[in-house]
């Protein structure tokens, strides 16, 4: 645990390295020139191929992979989660072809621009509010959480200049800094270059844990492996195999059951087969092709042929990220499935102490994490004052724990005392007589299952045995060793994919506001103008950001990942649905727009309240079509005359390169080559 001086002083290098390349890399931008906003926010219309895939990899591989997906795929879900990669790669292909062409004919900065020139203002209002609400509120401040999660929990018990280093808070602070100050400084295309050296970095980093986590499988303790698999195995029969069949003796299993499976049951709560024929595509259409932060590095490629090439080239590296975040997160459980669970002692224990801060004192100290213990020192503090605040802020009466029988199995009084809480909490009085694992799970799910009112979605708090979030920092602490520098080197890439998502976000927020917003407030700003209102915005966000970021570590948030998908739904299906009804439908009213973006928050909201059951992304499905629909039937009523006329950048080269689309094509054949092995 922590890390050596070697490690601190790569850590550091790496970290100045980057930032300084950037702003080396932007200098002579000048935002008094004539094309100073373009210089600022789109990098000059100048990135090259190699430049827009990295930047698109950097931006969009975090710690929202590195620890919700890697998390997920310890959990139940294993290779399934791996879809939003591979599924990605097809998507980028389709985005290079269908989509860039249109944006960069367009000469837009944003795509809230582009829905004002094919649907009207409002539309473009709708959208650039909503976007910059949740892009803030969400990814961003979510990023700053997650990528302080891994990194601090290196430094516990570390200060430099009485920082303490393993603070959560202290950690989103330095993050959020750090990313704020290139963007302030160099814009896109300072955050292109930093980008190219951290995307290198990140897959480089990500390939190391991969590596050593398959070689301490080649190693480890075959009956210790046995408990771990998704379907009886003898350990005789792990004590003869390589590192690779240990690895498919443990996962594969069934396919309801097997982690090396991309398919799940339709009743799976995340990833249902069905989400693979469409709702899984809907987020990743949204994403890849009309998310901001993702498609301001395409509209700045130097052509249509140089941007074409980088959008492909990033689908290309999307299908190597699985093997460097999903099989390590399989490997976390599989190898240290002990740490897991020391990590959800602490999990459980801030929840408890949260929400029924009188129950927390009458637990066993089995559920509580030591307090002398150093690697608990901050967790402990966390604790405290969740205490002290409920002496004076009672919490919410009406939560209720709901657990599993591998938690009762472990911890069968602690389980009983949080049956009756549970019981007494929704006015059942003393719970049944129960002692048999089985028995206390069935019991507390009739309670939570026919309780009214004060159980409703929202107050009913999952206590877990296994903390999955922490599998890729568990992946670190117990495979890299301290002191050599490779810890250093790889704690300082997924600094760095953190800082690029980071960058990227802070980038494009500032863009929208400076020219979906204030242009259209202020008519015929100047370009010095528009640019300094864009570094305000970067420092304004970033600060608000970081204020939301450590309360993200509060229990009732759950999985990191989850909460970032959950909330993208909100817009994601309208923003989708709208934009290619405006392109294929040439004669579609310009009302749809408006229609379309107020329509999905409205109905998704609906949907999550009353039909709590149905998976995010089916949710996003419905939305989809019934937005689809009613488009349809304005168009059918009142169709435009003539197709809207949308405004043409003379300055694009507009070519494309046969070559590759080639490529694309290869890169689309490789994933379902992928699929078929892992299907």
């Amino acid at each position: 645990m922590g890390v050596g001086f070697l490690d601190i002083l790569v850590f550091v290098a790496f970290v100045a390295a980057v930032i300084g390349v950037g702003l080396w890399k932007s200098r002579g931008e000048e935002a008094h020139s004539d094309h100073g906003a373009q210089n600022y926010f789109l990098a000059g219309r100048g990135l090259t191929w190699w430049l827009v895939g990295f930047s698109l990899i950097a931006a969009n591989i975090s710690t929202e992979q590195f620890v919700g997906m890697s998390g997920k795929a310890a959990d139940w879900l294993g290779m399934a989660i791996a879809s939003y990669e591979w599924m990605a790669a097809i998507t980028l292909v389709v985005v290079a072809f269908l989509f860039l062409p249109t944006f960069l004919k367009s000469g837009i900065y944003t795509i809230p621009e582009f829905l004002e020139y094919r649907y009207n203002p409002f539309a473009r209002t709708v959208m650039a509010v909503s976007t910059l609400i949740i892009l803030v509120g969400v990814p961003t401040a979510s990023v700053i959480y997650s990528g302080a999660k891994v990194i601090t929990v290196n430094f516990q018990g570390q200060a430099l200049f009485g920082l303490d280093l393993g603070s959560i808070t202290v950690g989103c602070w330095i993050i959020g800094t750090l990313a704020a100050i290139y963007v302030f400084t160099g814009g896109l295309k300072a955050c292109a270059w930093a980008d190219l050296i951290q995307g290198t970095a990140l897959i480089v980093g990500g390939a190391i844990i991969a590596y050593l986590a398959m070689r301490f499988l080649g190693h480890a303790d075959p009956t210790a492996l046995a408990g771990t698999a998704t379907t009886a195995v003898d350990p005789n029969q792990l004590a003869d195999a390589g590192a690779v069949e240990r690895l498919q003796l443990l996962n594969a299993g069934d396919w309801q059951a097997g982690k090396l499976h991309m398919v799940r049951p339709a009743d799976d709560p995340e990833v249902p087969w069905t989400a693979l024929v469409l709702g899984l595509w809907i987020p990743n259409f949204f994403y890849w092709g009309l998310n901001q932060y993702i498609t301001q590095r395409t509209l700045g490629s130097r052509s249509l042929a140089e941007g074409q090439r980088g959008v492909v080239f990033a689908a290309f590296l999307k299908l190597l990220i699985p093997f460097v975040v999903v099989i390590p997160g399989i490997l976390a459980y599989n190898l240290f499935t002990t740490d897991l669970e020391t990590a959800a002692v602490v999990k459980n224990a801030k929840a408890i102490a949260t929400f029924a801060p009188g129950l927390y004192a009458e637990l066993s100290e089995e559920v509580k994490p030591d307090p002398g213990d150093p690697l608990f020192v901050n967790d402990i503090k966390s604790i405290n004052r969740r205490l002290e605040a409920a002496k004076t802020t009672p919490p919410d009466a009406t939560v209720v724990f709901r657990f599993s029988e591998t938690f009762v199995s472990s911890h069968p009084a602690d389980a009983r005392r949080l049956l009756a809480y549970n019981s007494h909490q929704l006015g059942r009085g003393e719970p049944p007589d129960v002692t048999d694992p089985q028995g206390i799970v069935d019991a507390n799910a009739t309670l939570l299952r026919e309780a009214t009112g004060p159980a409703r979605a929202g107050t009913i708090h999952t206590l877990v045995l296994r903390d999955y979030d922490a599998a890729f920092p568990v992946l670190i602490k117990n495979l890299l060793p301290v002191g050599s520098g490779l810890k250093g080197f790889v704690l300082a890439a997924i600094f760095g994919a953190v800082v690029s998502s980071l960058a990227a976000m802070l980038n494009s927020s500032s863009t929208i506001f400076a020219m979906d917003i204030y242009r259209t407030v202020k008519k015929a700003p100047s370009q010095f103008e528009l640019v300094s209102v864009g570094r305000i915005c970067v420092v304004a966000f970033v600060f608000i950001a970081m204020l939301i970021a450590p309360r993200l570590d509060n229990p009732k948030f759950g999985g990191i990942f989850t909460f970032i998908q959950e909330f993208q739904g909100f817009i994601s299906p309208g923003i989708l649905a709208i934009f290619l009804f405006g392109v294929l439908v040439h004669r579609a009213p310009r009302a749809c727009g408006t229609v379309g973006l107020i329509i999905n928050p409205v109905l998704y909201g609906a949907l999550k309240f009353l039909v709590p059951g149905l998976a995010f992304l089916n949710r996003m499905a419905v939305c989809f079509f019934v937005i689809l629909a009613v488009l349809t039937i304005m168009t059918l009523l009142k169709p435009l005359p003539a197709p809207v006329t949308l405004p043409v950048n003379e300055r694009m080269d507009m070519r494309t390169d046969p070559r590759t689309m080639m490529f694309g094509g290869v890169v689309i054949l490789l994933t379902l080559t992928l699929y078929a092995i892992f299907w």
